[in-house]
This record gives C-alpha cells, sequence and structure tokens, in this order.
C-alpha cells in the first residue's frame, strides 16, 4: 500500500506518467471535459471534496513550473485566487502564472493529460497546472 502522496490511483498513475511541460487540469463540478481528455471524477456531493482541498494534495504531489487560470477568476471569485496566491507565493524561480479567458482555458483542457472535477461550485475555481523538470 502506498505511503505518501496522493492514494487516488487514477490521479497518482497520470501524475507518473507526465513529463516535463505535461499539463494536468482541476476543476469545479462544472467544468466542461473534452471528450478526447481523461476525467477524474472525485465529485461526491456540491462542495466536497473543494477545489482547494484538491489543488493542495496534487500541487504537492509534483513539480508546477506554471499555471493557467481564467482571467474571470480576478472579479468572479477573488477568495479563491487568494487562496490560489498563497498556496503558490513560495513558488521556485521560473515559475509563471497566465491569465487566460475562460473559453481559453477550456480550450487547453484538451491537451490536458487529465481533468480533475471536484464538488467545488464557486465560480471559475479551475487551474492547469503545467509540470516542472525535477532534476537540473
Amino acid at each position: 500500500m502506498k505511503k505518501h502522496g496522493i492514494l487516488n490511483s487514477d490521479i497518482s498513475r497520470v501524475l507518473s506518467c507526465m513529463g516535463h511541460t505535461d499539463t494536468i487540469a482541476v476543476g469545479d463540478c462544472g467544468l466542461p471535459v473534452p471528450d478526447e481528455t481523461e476525467r477524474i471524477d472525485l465529485a461526491l456531493t456540491l462542495g466536497r471534496p473543494g477545489f482547494m482541498e484538491v489543488l493542495k494534495a496534487v500541487s504537492g504531489d509534483m513539480k508546477v513550473e506554471k499555471i493557467v487560470l481564467a482571467e474571470e477568476i480576478k472579479e468572479k471569485n477573488p477568495v479563491i485566487l487568494s487562496e490560489i496566491k498563497e498556496l503558490f507565493q513560495d513558488a521556485e524561480t521560473g515559475f509563471s502564472v497566465e491569465f487566460v479567458s475562460h473559453e481559453e482555458l477550456k480550450k487547453q483542457t484538451k491537451k490536458c493529460k487529465a481533468v480533475i472535477r471536484t464538488g467545488e461550485t464557486t465560480p471559475y475555481a479551475n487551474i492547469i497546472l503545467q509540470s516542472g523538470c525535477i532534476f537540473s
């Protein structure tokens, strides 16, 4: 039995298969998942598990060099945006944040290795994590 990190076998498998610049998304329960992208559905009930709970677990088990957020989160969900900024405040040099339209973020999920669906019900609680390299 696995002792540390993500216990969910699907998330663990996807993270293990990711290489430098590959992406994975964590989204609220309303984020559409393209047919060609793997869906890892964690949603149990409205609000559970929450977006930040899942994001903390996933980002803690991978090297993140870039995040992509919807521009709309700035106005429509400043609380989650603040929590995201706090989570990544100590990111290493070279870390970047990109804001795109919500429509563009949804398009970018087509290239993600997977989209993890949470039970989150607040607007624009969606993020794409780009994998960094764990060696130099």
